[in-house]
């Protein structure tokens, strides 16, 4: 990911703070035969290694988890994102010399995968999969809801996935490279879209 200087995050508790918002990935192996992609809920386990483990599973049918990748796999994390009209630039009234953009944040997780399909570790992965997505639920849904049998019957139709994490890019674009009074004007307009995107990328934007 192109990462110019004003946009770079590269602070650990911020880029774990992103992954666990979206949860949702882009899952990506290259194999010998190209690229493949699932999109992916995932959780973050940062007691595992230096910098984490992310994990998740797939559908046993699913064909990417039989094809060998070829290096590091990669988790795409997308935030917030907006379209920023170059009608709210200040700079627009005084030469017009400006063009649209977009703001967002991005996050890449590369690291070396494994897949598995052991009972147990499979049965310990929907679980704290599942508490994760549960527990700001009012009543929470548990995997012990469900028949035992049931639940033991559905892992014998998926395949767990561990990526080591051995490298973070992130960035957060948001008009930091535009003056003050630019950065203001896109904040307010953004704050006014009805879009929850828009609205999140507002509160972010530098004052």
């Amino acid at each position: 990911m192109y990462v110019p200087p004003a946009f770079r995050d590269d602070d650990d508790a911020s880029l774990h703070a992103t992954m666990r918002a979206v949860r949702l990935c882009s899952f990506v192996t290259a194999t010998a035969d190209g690229l493949i992609a699932t999109p992916l809920p995932v959780l973050l386990d940062q007691t595992e290694g230096p910098r984490g483990a992310l994990y998740g599973h797939v559908a046993r049918a699913n064909p990417q988890w039989r094809s060998v990748p070829v290096g590091e796999a990669m988790a795409i994390f997308m935030g917030a994102d907006a379209y920023v009209t170059p009608s709210w630039y200040a700079t627009k009234q005084a030469t017009g010399k400006v063009v649209p953009t977009w703001n967002y944040i991005a996050v890449h997780v590369y690291g070396r995968v494994e897949f598995f399909d052991d009972t147990e570790r499979l049965l310990d992965l929907v679980t704290r999969l599942t508490d994760l997505n549960e527990r700001a639920r009012p009543e929470p849904w548990a995997v012990t809801d469900a028949p035992a049998d049931f639940i033991k019957a559905q892992l014998r139709d998926i395949i767990g996935i561990r990526m080591s994490i051995a490298r973070i890019e992130g960035k957060r674009k948001l008009s930091q490279n535009r003056s003050a009074k630019d950065r203001a004007r896109v904040a307010a307009g953004l704050a006014g879209s009805e879009r929850p995107s828009d609205q999140a990328i507002a509160a972010l934007i530098p004052k």
